[in-house]
């Protein structure tokens, strides 16, 4: 159980992020196609700095017992994938609550509404 530990941790972290998302509709629930292209975006363009990373010896991965063993690529652990998503999110989310903040409205909105 413990190989799915950290995985499970970054999945928990995401649901997070997306309970503040819904509470505040900043990003899916604001326009969910531009959020899922932003983050997609942000996801690969990362993978694809950490493969270059790794083919040129810069990164290495790591051996710990919390990570499942899966890989997307030589050295590319399954789990990178959403800790870069978590990264991207968190970015995201962050950026919107303080342009909203920036723009006057603080307050949580409904769903679709854009703020």
């Amino acid at each position: 159980m413990t190989r799915f530990a950290y995985l499970a941790a970054l999945v928990v972290s995401l649901g997070g992020l997306a309970v503040l998302d819904r509470r505040f509709a900043l990003a899916f629930w604001a326009d969910a196609r531009r959020t899922a292209w932003c983050l997609g975006i942000g996801v690969v363009g990362f993978l694809g700095w950490d493969l270059a990373g790794l083919g040129l010896g810069i990164f290495a991965r790591g051996d710990s017992p919390h990570m499942t063993g899966l890989l997307l690529a030589p050295e590319l652990p399954v789990e990178e994938a959403f800790f870069l998503a978590l990264l991207c999110y968190t970015g995201l989310l962050t950026w919107r609550w303080f342009d909203r903040v920036a723009r006057g409205g603080a307050g949580p909105t409904e769903p679709g509404e854009h703020a």
